[in-house]
């Protein structure tokens, strides 16, 4: 991560456990972060993405996935969290313009979408698989390490824009209908939205940190993972993890396959399906991010 999150029961051990080979290999692997255009093949100019950076700071997170006690589906609980280091990401999500240029390079595939061209329009219509090989593309291009944020450094940036999906049903009760009546009720309060394609930057303003469009009628993929967790006595859980289904975060969070690049399709785990499907980037800036980078630890 650009910026460690930790909690009080999960301290983060990156540092120790690596710290020895990224000593050796900062010594011998030098990567410069240029600040300035990319001129492609073809005479195409790669423009520096406009960024935001968020202080290091505490908040409360929602934890996302599937959980259920005795049986029963409950809310997510919350936890307190550390962002230990400032958080820099895309003001805007990556648009089809610069997707393009990596289509056009050929390292990434072709989007699903008819959108035109733009350096205004975010790019949707691609899956995890493509937002991932773009952040790659990107990196090399650029000099920088680019990647998807996870859905807790999302919601970190997110700040007041982040959805709550909770339905507030008491954990406790034993009847299962109040949640299936609450579910039921919340998506049929969620409506799709009546434009067919995504709308330009600032369509839906900014957040407390200046982030853009976050909320609109775009979903981001993350590279959180979607889980199952079973919560049990004293405490203890257990996790199923799916690997292979992502959470992507807008008015609400949705778990995705990773290969799905139009979610009205039916690639929509649960409830109303995201209208669109693209994604921003984060900047990690850890002294020791390149080498991860070249040995393809990110």
């Amino acid at each position: 991560m650009s910026g460690a999150v930790l909690t009080p029961r999960h301290p983060n051990s990156v540092g120790s456990v690596l710290l020895p080979l990224l000593l050796i290999g900062a010594l011998s692997t030098a990567v410069l972060v240029q600040s300035g255009i990319v001129r492609l093949s073809g005479g195409t100019d790669l423009l520096p993405p406009q960024t935001i950076s968020v202080a290091p700071a505490s908040f409360t997170y929602r934890q996302p996935g599937e959980f259920y006690r005795a049986g029963y589906a409950v809310d997510g609980p919350k936890a307190d969290y550390v962002m230990t280091a400032p958080l820099t990401i895309m003001k805007y999500q990556v648009s089809t313009q610069d997707y393009d240029a990596c289509v056009a390079d050929g390292a990434c595939p072709a989007r699903e979408s008819a959108t035109l061209s733009r350096p205004d329009m975010p790019a949707t219509g691609v899956s995890h698989d493509d937002a991932t090989l773009y952040a790659r593309w990107f990196s090399e291009k650029s000099g920088g390490v680019w990647r998807l944020p996870s859905d807790v450094e999302l919601a970190f940036a997110a700040g007041e824009k982040f959805p709550d999906d909770a339905l507030g049903i008491d954990p406790d009760t034993r009847n299962p209908a109040l949640r299936w009546l609450a579910d039921y009720e919340r998506e049929a309060a969620r409506k799709r939205s009546k434009e067919p394609e995504p709308l330009p930057y600032g369509s839906f303003g900014e957040n407390e940190h200046g982030l853009a469009d976050f909320a609109g009628n775009v979903w981001e993929w993350t590279t959180t993972c979607n889980k199952r967790v079973d919560l049990v006595t004293e405490g203890r859980s257990v996790t199923t993890e799916a690997c292979g289904v992502y959470i992507a975060a807008g008015k609400h969070r949705s778990p995705l396959s990773s290969f799905i690049r139009d979610p009205k399709s039916g690639g929509c785990s649960v409830g109303v399906p995201p209208d669109h499907v693209g994604f921003r980037l984060v900047e990690d800036r850890r002294w020791y991010a390149p080498l991860l980078f070249s040995i393809g630890a990110l």
